[in-house]
């Protein structure tokens, strides 16, 4: 080699030797616990793995399974588990543990400035939720390397070997055959009311079979203390004691030997048992060869046998069987599971990957609230409080220790608080609790505070209203101490609790909800069949309308967008920029559910969406549509509607009233025909023919205006009774109503006034004043009636147009109009021809217009003596 390269090798075997020194240097020292290694203590989460210290600052953890925190979960180090240790304590390492292990074999660096002597308690911990998910203690341990010096024997749930019996089964040993003993953990994904059952066939059969089983019986009691009792299988049955003191089914060892006492015997220790993250797991030791030869199989460790196994419900203790009892049987309940499978106890090994991960996790006492039951709030011992560390004593509801609270959105909440005068009750955002300000974090607080406070003599009552803008997850705390509660869990309750108006839209397919809020309204939509979409419009059609419309994806994420729509296709559907809050979607049996807030007035200009106003004090039209498929990009004939509404429904948002926005219905068609017959045709006839027919021989005019007038009373009495008898009754809110009983009260009284006219004086005389005062009244009644019937007609259009929405009464008001001008232009006409007679006294006209006049010799020409004067 050539002296260069020699040189170039001896600077980097120095630069290395130096970085190595400094290295160490860095790291310090630590013979006491340089390859020290023990087994994490399981807390509160799915935690396990054995721990080594490598030098003075780095460690291992092998085998590491372990469940995610929050991003802020670390290792902590601490001088002690409970809650103000772990909250003194600092991060021990800078690795998030914010992801799940499987079984990973990994070495981490603690932090600058952390060295092992500052570290006794080595912890997963999460300080976002001071929730301690396992540990290990390391203070006061010694340098030796033998495992019997380390503290796995105070680890139970860490065994040598594990077996994936199923998915959500497994089975966890530690082989003690010089001490003729097995250690034996069975962990289950299952509720606290199941069992888990584990144990070896009956050997020397040709086909497996439960029969001659030997099982333990594993689970939970009802107060949550882990058992686990010896059982034999005589029959696949429940246990059944025959009045002859026989027994048969799956009964425990002890019931078999009631009349043997040496076999009175329970083989199965119970060594430990816990719930972690709805994960059961107890470990129990055995003997391998028992005494019990009759009810015990004799297990050969280096032998590959028959082991069975089930998971199901568990019958609790009562009089007559004092003892728990499996369900074995196949489809028993959903929750049901038994096989056999081969297991050789000496063929250690891990089958197991990671840790069990349960759909649900929250295993303690749940309470929903309800709307007149009062929750109940004092304080006990915190004997399986769900999230360690906690304090000495807890918050109870209704004489459970810190449940898990289920309320609904809209349905009020009402707390009896007895904890006493130091815990009063808040509910916040906080998961810790005790007054988050004063830990330098922010919350929010929905309810409660330092006044809800009492004891069982003078409870306080404290009524939360959750809405449907609470967090689906808060939580019930002391004000003055931390992690006394624990969650609550707020889900949507029924929409008519959680809105203050609703009504059924047209065909009765979509149920809409709203309730007004300041400047804002809150508003849903409910389909009441299957669809693939749902929406709901604001205008008569879905043509230039505003539109929201609300789905859910292939991944079951819902989505709420608003849409202005100004054509019938997909091209003429534009997604808007509304200022759309609070947008939730979902399915429910098929059918769409979704939710939005909105301004009542958007706060913008220019843009279409800007004009969509909701003005509370006029009514809404709302109109809907369903379809099989919708999307967020460009939409296709797939995102048509299949099913809409055939007419708008008029709401009031005031008051919750709504009403269809309905086509013109044939009878009410016929009552304004019939209207315009009577006040547009015949009583204009009438009145004309008094006024412009006197001057024909005879008394053509009066029985003209007589047969006109009372056949246009007829013919509007007939109109007034097909409309009573549609909308049947009377009903004066609205202008057309008022104004058509004033012209139907005249109209009708004119009949009477003209029976109860005075008759003409003879020879000439100068009429009477009752004479004079009946023709001024009949002249004016007469004018009231044709000018209240005529307001009448128009007034009934614009009600027709308001009440149905018509797109023709424009036109019909224009057609109105030209009438009554052309009678105006006829009437003008007959003027001029009675002028034009009296000035060249053709006639001898001279009339006076009395409105319904129906005396001749008011308008006779009495200087013609062949004229005969009525008396009348």
């Amino acid at each position: 080699m050539a002296p260069a390269a020699l040189h170039l090798l001896a600077i980097l075997c120095l630069a290395g030797a130096a970085a190595a020194s400094a290295s160490a240097a860095e790291c310090g020292a630590n013979t006491s616990l340089e390859g020290h290694h023990a087994d994490l203590l399981m807390s509160q989460h799915q935690l396990r793995g054995r721990v080594e210290v490598l030098d003075g600052c780095s460690f291992r953890v092998a085998a590491l399974d372990l469940l995610p925190g929050s991003a802020s979960a670390r290792w902590w180090r601490a001088d002690g588990t409970d809650l103000d240790a772990l909250a003194r304590g600092e991060p021990a390492a800078a690795d998030p543990l914010d992801r799940t292990f499987r079984s990973e074999s990994l070495v981490f660096r603690l932090l600058p400035g952390v060295s092992w002597p500052r570290v006794p308690i080595l912890a997963v911990y999460d300080p976002l939720t001071s929730s301690l998910f396992g540990f290990v203690r390391l203070s006061g341990a010694n340098a030796s390397s033998d495992p019997s010096s380390s503290s796995a024997s105070a680890a139970p749930t860490m065994l040598d070997s594990c077996a994936q019996l199923s998915q959500r089964f497994r089975v966890r040993w530690t082989l003690h055959e010089a001490n003729n003993s097995v250690d034996i953990g069975l962990e289950a994904a299952v509720g606290s009311e199941y069992y888990m059952a584990f144990g070896w066939a009956q050997p020397g059969v040709e086909k497996p079979s439960v029969i001659g089983a030997d099982l333990v019986v594993a689970g939970f009691t009802e107060d949550g203390l882990p058992f686990a009792d010896d059982y034999y299988v005589t029959k696949n049955s429940e246990c059944l004691l025959r009045e002859d003191g026989s027994v048969e089914g799956v009964c425990p060892d002890t019931i078999y030997g009631r009349n043997d006492s040496a076999s009175l015997a329970n083989d199965t220790r119970l060594v430990y048992g816990h719930r972690r993250d709805g994960v059961s797991f107890v470990r129990f030791s055995r003997p391998l060869v028992s005494k019990d030869a009759k009810h015990d199989v004799a297990v050969n460790a280096t032998r590959n046998m028959t082991v069975v196994w089930a998971i199901g419900l568990l019958r609790p203790p009562d009089s007559l069987r004092p003892y728990y009892l499996p369900l074995l049987s196949r489809g028993a309940s959903a929750g049901t599971a038994f096989a056999f499978a081969k297991l050789k106890l000496s063929g250690a090994g891990s089958g197991c990957v990671g840790p069990l991960d349960a759909d649900d996790k929250e295993d303690q006492a749940r309470i929903t609230s309800e709307r007149k039951t009062p929750l109940v709030v004092t304080v006990g011992p915190a004997l399986h409080y769900p999230n360690p560390p906690n304090p000495d004593k807890v918050l109870y509801i209704n004489k459970k220790e810190a449940p898990l609270l289920k309320v609904e959105r809209g349905v009020p909440v009402t707390f009896s608080i007895e904890a006493g005068h130091d815990v009063p009750l808040y509910i916040t955002s906080d998961p810790v609790g005790g007054n988050a300000t004063s830990r330098n974090t922010t919350e929010v607080i929905y309810a409660g505070g330092q006044n809800a406070e009492g004891v069982p003599a003078t409870p306080t009552e404290l009524v939360w209203l959750p809405d449907r803008n609470t967090p689906d997850l808060v939580y019930y705390q002391s004000l003055y101490d931390q992690k006394m509660g624990w969650k609550i869990q707020v889900v949507d309750g029924g929409l008519s609790d959680m809105y203050n108006n609703s009504v059924l839209l047209d065909d009765q397919q979509v149920t809409f909800f709203w309730t007004l809020s300041g400047d804002s309204i809150n508003i849903a939509a409910r389909g009441e069949k299957k669809s693939g979409y749902l929406a709901i419009g604001f205008g008569s059609a879905m043509v230039n309308s505003y539109a929201y419309v609300g789905w859910v994806d292939g991944n079951g994420k819902g989505h709420v967008k608003s849409y202005w729509i100004d054509g019938k296709d997909g091209m003429s559907v534009h997604e808007t920029h509304e200022n759309v809050t609070h947008k939730r979607c979902r399915l429910e049996n098929g059918a769409i559910i979704f939710e939005f807030t909105r301004p009542l007035t958007p706060s913008c200009s220019g843009r279409v969406e800007c004009k969509n106003l909701i003005d509370p004090t006029t009514p809404l039209k709302v109109i809907w549509a369903m379809g099989a498929q919708w999307s967020s990009g460009p939409l296709s004939l797939k995102s048509m509607h299949s099913d809409t509404s055939n007419r708008p429904i008029r709401i009031l948002m005031l008051s919750g009233l709504a009403e269809a926005v309905e086509d013109l219905r044939p009878v009410l068609a016929v009552h304004g025909f019939m209207m315009f017959v009577a006040w547009a045709i015949l009583f204009p006839g009438g009145i004309m023919a008094a006024r412009y027919l006197k001057h024909l021989k005879g008394d053509l005019w009066f029985q003209a205006h007589i047969y006109l007038q009372y056949s246009g009373i007829a013919v509007m009495l007939l109109g007034v009774l097909f409309a009573v008898a549609e909308l049947r009754g009377f009903f004066f809110k609205s202008k057309h109503a008022r104004i058509g009983a004033v012209a139907f009260t005249i109209a009708c009284a004119q009949p009477i006034n003209a029976y109860l006219r005075p008759h003409k004086t003879e020879n000439r005389e100068s009429s009477s004043r009752n004479r004079i005062l009946w023709e001024y009244l009949h002249l004016f009644t007469g004018r009231s009636a044709a000018l209240a019937g005529i307001v009448a007609l128009f007034t009934g259009l614009q009600h027709l147009g308001h009440r149905y929405g018509s797109k023709n009464i424009k036109g019909l008001t224009c057609g109105l109009s030209l009438w009554f001008l052309s009678i105006a232009l006829v009437t003008a006409y007959f003027e001029y021809l009675a002028i034009k007679r009296r000035r060249d006294g053709a006639d001898g006209f001279s009339g006076k217009w009395v409105l319904s006049d129906t005396e001749e010799a008011d308008t006779v020409d009495l200087l013609q003596s062949d004229r005969v004067v009525s008396k009348i």
